[in-house]
């Protein structure tokens, strides 16, 4: 489902897994070990500008699963 957002909005992790496909528990993992996409606190809630999502994605990108090797 492709969805135009706004850079700014926010999503919860529910709504980051149903418009980006990234899992709930991949986002909670990676949120302990500081190696996923940037997240925002609001009391006990977590949410993800969209704009965030977008640009974290775009950095994971690989040329190839070789890695470039030939």
């Amino acid at each position: 489902m492709q969805t135009n957002f706004n850079d700014d909005r926010l999503l919860s992790r529910s709504e980051v897994h149903s418009h980006f496909g990234l899992t709930q528990r991949f986002l909670e993992v990676s949120a302990v070990r500081g190696n996923g996409p940037p997240m925002v606190k609001i009391g006990r809630s977590v949410r993800y500008r969209v704009g965030d999502l977008r640009e974290w994605i775009e950095s994971c990108r690989v040329p190839s699963s070789s890695g470039g090797v030939v």
